[in-house]
């Protein structure tokens, strides 16, 4: 962006101010000058003086001079830029406020002062923002008009950022190049004749056929290539070419023909009702040319597409709810705490407040279970060995399964280690352990069976992972129910879709297994036909320990013993949700803590900048509107002294761990939280930077 320049012939203006200055100046240095002339300069002591007061004439005279330049008049390009473009755009600062919108992004967005600073939308803009201030281009997600429009941010000055609001229209995938050159020549030609098929029926890689008859599909084959047997086997001379296509398939592809509206008709083979293909008819001299190609395995790959980006926007949906439901449970949960200290054991209310917080719990793990589908669950990975992993969960799975179940596990050779979270893995093969047990019992009782082994990298693909690399771990559980609908198989994992009656289930089984195997760097396929069972099957990465590395032994789990959660220390607590800062700031000070409060990046910096060197610890969120955390730490740093900073956040760890390349004495507490753990957090983060 152009810098706006200043007139380089404008006239300078005559200061009263300066002149009046400068002669006071001048008379100052003269004054200051006469003991060294009475001195005489012959004198070191006069010579040295004279060329001091020379040098700061010489200054001072530079520093009046610059104060008499014009200033510079600042042009309004941020409104120029904004105005500039057709599509919706906006002119920002880093903390979300808008200096300059067009009309069309008014007419979108409508004439808030800020971007969105709450939801799915906020922490999409804070990964764009995040982007751009390292100089790329960032790209976010918001909802506009209840649309889903993809926005695009990057830098154009120090801290200022062009918002643009792009059209993303859906695009197909391309067609086979058999197909296109086949559409040209069908666009520029005219009615073949009669041996134009002769010339190129051998080397086709698509089905193609001389009709004769009125209807095309009515019409008889006079004439086909070996690759329309191929594609819809009965393709030969003499058959009727409609009787190729499956019958629904078929009358919906006349309708269209009779209409003219279409030059590809997308027809289902009679063979296999699977299979699709398109029909491309053009019309000659008493028949039809038809030319059939197969697009199955590109109609797949459209499906697969469209399946994956769904999967992403319900898991940025599903994660910012996430994100502000742990920041409703965490002042629920600190609320409770403050109740429960008026309200012991005998208690009349006591019951009451149990209640609530175990109610509460159930809704932090239904977020666990949001956080782990959208895949931003903090992970604590560690090498697990798969047959003893399922050898010592499965006593676990025998209680949870019925005595009309049957359990049968089966364990291979040679089972290889992989890296994941333990915890995650177990209440994976938990969910779909549990959903095996369910469609059993719903006929009767069967088997549930849990099969591990290392299969290679050909094995994965024919067992359902096309894209596996090298050896696999496999983990798979089936049952012999009676299996998956074909009709809801491409919903299974979907947040909150169940087959189970109303009350039975969240919906957020397979969900959950789903997010938690892609998190761990893996595969999940489904097998299943009606009436034959279904085998759910996850592939994890081969875990090979480096050369000469040593496997530390993970530490055994004691139960701490009770501690004093009293202290004391300076607290800056940096938090825009004024629910949790202030039940948090109140609990704090009731252990002894002196606790600043500060609802937002900016405000903090003040405080801090106050406060300099006498803060023992900052407590901060991530995302917040205006400076987010991170930031706030880079700014902040050189007023803290080398304090301890911790951050509290509904989003995992490595959401912004990037952010804080290069910094020390940070850690990180996932919400929501009490304040047993915030207290604990806080006193051993006060003795280590003692």
């Amino acid at each position: 962006m152009a810098e706006p320049q200043i007139a380089r012939g404008a006239p300078r203006r005559f200061d009263p101010l300066t002149a009046a200055a400068v002669v006071f100046f001048l008379l100052a240095v003269g004054f200051a000058a006469a003991p060294a002339f009475s001195a005489g300069p012959e004198t070191l002591a006069g010579t040295m003086l004279l060329i001091g007061l020379a040098g700061v004439a010489c200054l001072g005279l530079f520093v009046l001079r610059s104060s008499a330049e014009p200033a510079t008049e600042v042009e309004p390009v941020a409104e120029r830029i904004a105005d500039a473009l057709e599509e919706p755009a906006a002119v920002a600062a880093a903390d979300g406020r808008i200096h300059a919108a067009n009309l069309a992004w008014r007419d979108a967005l409508g004439a808030a002062p800020r971007l969105p600073k709450g939801g799915p939308s906020a922490a999409s803009l804070f990964a764009a923002l995040a982007a751009a201030r390292r100089g790329q281009i960032g790209r976010a997600v918001i909802r506009a008009g209840g649309v889903e429009r993809e926005v695009r941010v990057s830098p154009i000055g120090p801290r200022r950022f062009l918002v643009r609001l792009v059209e993303t229209p859906a695009t197909a995938a391309p067609a086979p190049a058999a197909a296109l050159e086949l559409l040209d020549a069908v666009a520029t030609a005219g009615a073949p004749p009669p041996k134009v098929l002769d010339a190129f029926a051998a080397a086709s890689p698509f089905g193609a056929a001389m009709l004769q008859g009125a209807d095309p599909f009515a019409a008889t084959i006079v004439e086909a290539n070996p690759a329309l047997s191929a594609i819809a086997p009965g393709g030969r001379p003499g058959a009727v070419f409609g009787e190729l296509i499956e019958p629904a398939s078929r009358t919906d592809a006349a309708q269209r023909l009779a209409s003219g509206t279409a030059t590809a008709l997308e027809v289902r083979l009679a063979h296999d009702p699977a299979k699709i293909a398109h029909l491309y008819l053009s019309r000659g001299d008493g028949g039809w040319v038809a030319y059939l190609v197969d697009v199955s395995e590109q109609k797949q790959i459209e499906l697969q597409l469209a399946q994956s980006q769904k999967m992403q926007a319900i898991g940025q949906l599903a994660g910012g709810v996430a994100h502000d439901f742990n920041n409703l449970l965490t002042a629920i949960f600190m609320q409770l705490d403050v109740l429960a200290a008026r309200h012991p054991v005998g208690d009349p209310s006591y019951e009451g407040l149990n209640e609530i917080r175990q109610t509460s719990a159930r809704a932090a793990d239904l977020v666990r279970k949001l956080l782990a589908f959208s895949r931003k669950q903090t992970v604590q990975r560690e090498t697990l060995d798969l047959g003893e992993l399922i050898s010592e969960f499965e006593v676990l799975l025998r209680r949870v399964l019925y005595e009309d179940v049957k359990l049968e596990t089966e364990y291979g050779r040679a089972l290889p280690q992989v890296r994941a979270d333990r915890g995650q893995l177990e209440t994976a093969v938990m969910n779909l352990a549990v959903n095996a047990r369910d469609a059993v019992r719903a006929h009767g009782g069967g088997t549930v069976r849990i099969r591990t082994a290392r299969v290679s990298q050909e094995e994965a693909a024919a067992l359902g992972y096309p894209g596996a690399q090298g050896d696999q771990a496999l983990i798979e559980v089936s049952d012999d129910g009676p299996g998956i609908p074909p009709q809801v198989m491409d919903k299974i994992f979907d947040p909150f879709f169940t087959t189970k009656p109303v009350g039975e289930g969240t919906g957020l089984g397979l969900a959950t297994v789903y997010g938690i195997v892609k998190q761990s760097d893996g595969w999940i396929a489904v097998d299943s036909r009606p009436d034959e069972g279904a085998a759910f099957r996850i592939f994890l990465p081969v875990h090979v320990p480096a050369a000469g590395a040593a496997e530390t032994p993970a530490p055994a789990k004691v139960r701490p013993a009770p501690r004093d959660l009293s202290g004391a220390g300076r607290i800056l607590f940096v938090e825009d949700e004024d629910a949790v800062r202030g039940v948090a700031a109140k609990l704090l000070r009731a252990r002894g803590y002196e606790v600043i409060e500060a609802g937002s990046g900016e405000e903090a910096l003040e405080l801090a900048e106050q406060h300099a060197g006498e803060i023992d610890l900052m407590i901060s969120d991530v995302v917040m509107p205006g400076m987010q955390g991170p930031d706030l730490l880079k700014h902040a740093r050189v007023y803290l002294n080398g304090a301890p900073v911790m951050f509290i956040s509904g989003y995992a760890e490595s959401e912004f761990s990037d952010l804080l390349e290069g910094e020390t004495n940070i850690s990180f507490l996932p919400k929501p939280i009490d304040i047993k753990t915030l207290a604990e957090r806080v006193k051993q983060q006060l003795q280590q930077a003692a």
